[in-house]
């Protein structure tokens, strides 16, 4: 079986090449990518697969069998481009479609959710067989902020005492690899998250305990939180929009105690403490 892999090179995409290539021959992978260049160090096929061009998506898709859709990155364009992707997988014969979307997609407040949405109910019309890896958060997420909070001495965000059951991205990308060469699959939807769950008070505790520094957690309000994100130079509607996640994550959106991630990848999630030592010794 020949298995397409989107955005392969990305931070995501990577590491589920790496987890596929422990768990199938190489010559059945493609990397489906902008920029054929950056895929060259994983040593598999790709081929150019740009969301924005359309009209060039079912030649590239061409003797793909299955196909590991990865959310895009362009946040308000997910909806047009993944809906080209899988007009394409229609008119190029794909079997099977695995798709990463979101924690409790259809119930969730985060303004994600709706692109995720949107695709899930275009896989449900296209007739191709389809499974959902609903993503819960990427420890990642918070632990980029790691470094600067300890320069500054505090973490702040807007998720008040709201759970994350956040897992690495390592977790995930073996979970994707798994359910693609594994039977039985189809036609599922897991919902996946990490074992441990935290609030941002745990993880400021954590990172005081690694660095022998007292970090401590100050909440904000959504607006003083994207205003401190501006000034620390990220742009406006990205600044928004880490700060209306955090308050999604307050109301409980990112909490997920089922442990389907665990026991589909058969252990248990990367601990909170090892991504924060990761990110400390970055």
């Amino acid at each position: 079986m020949k298995i397409g892999i989107t955005g392969a090179t990305g931070q995501l995409g990577r590491l589920v090449v790496q987890k596929l290539k422990e768990k199938t021959n190489a010559n059945n992978l493609t990397a489906l990518v902008r920029t054929p260049e950056k895929a060259v160090d994983m040593n598999i096929a790709s081929r150019v697969f740009d969301y924005n061009k359309p009209e060039t998506l079912a030649e590239s898709l061409k003797g793909i069998d299955y196909l590991l859709l990865i959310s895009s990155n362009e946040v308000g364009q997910r909806k047009r481009q993944h809906e080209s992707v899988i007009k394409a997988a229609q008119q190029a014969g794909v079997k099977w479609i695995i798709y990463t979307s979101l924690l409790h997609a259809d119930t969730s407040s985060l303004n994600l959710a709706a692109e995720h949405v949107a695709t899930e109910q275009a896989l449900a019309k296209s007739g191709i067989t389809f499974t959902l890896l609903r993503n819960g958060w990427y420890t990642e997420n918070y632990t980029a902020s790691v470094p600067s909070a300890v320069k500054a001495g505090a973490l702040v965000g807007s998720a008040g005492n709201g759970k994350i059951s956040s897992a690495a991205r390592a977790d995930y990308a073996e979970a994707a690899a798994i359910v693609l060469t594994t039977p039985n699959n189809e036609g599922k939807t897991y919902e996946l998250s990490g074992d441990e769950s935290f609030t941002l008070t745990d993880l400021a505790a954590e990172i005081s305990r690694q660095t022998g520094k007292t970090i401590p957690y100050n909440d904000l309000s959504e607006d003083k939180y994207a205003a401190v994100l501006m000034g620390a130079g990220l742009p406006t509607p990205l600044a928004k929009a880490l700060a209306s996640w955090d308050v999604s994550a307050s109301k409980g959106d990112l909490y997920d105690d089922s442990h389907v991630l665990s026991k589909l990848i058969g252990h248990a999630t990367t601990p909170l403490s090892v991504v924060v030592k990761k990110a400390l010794n970055a």
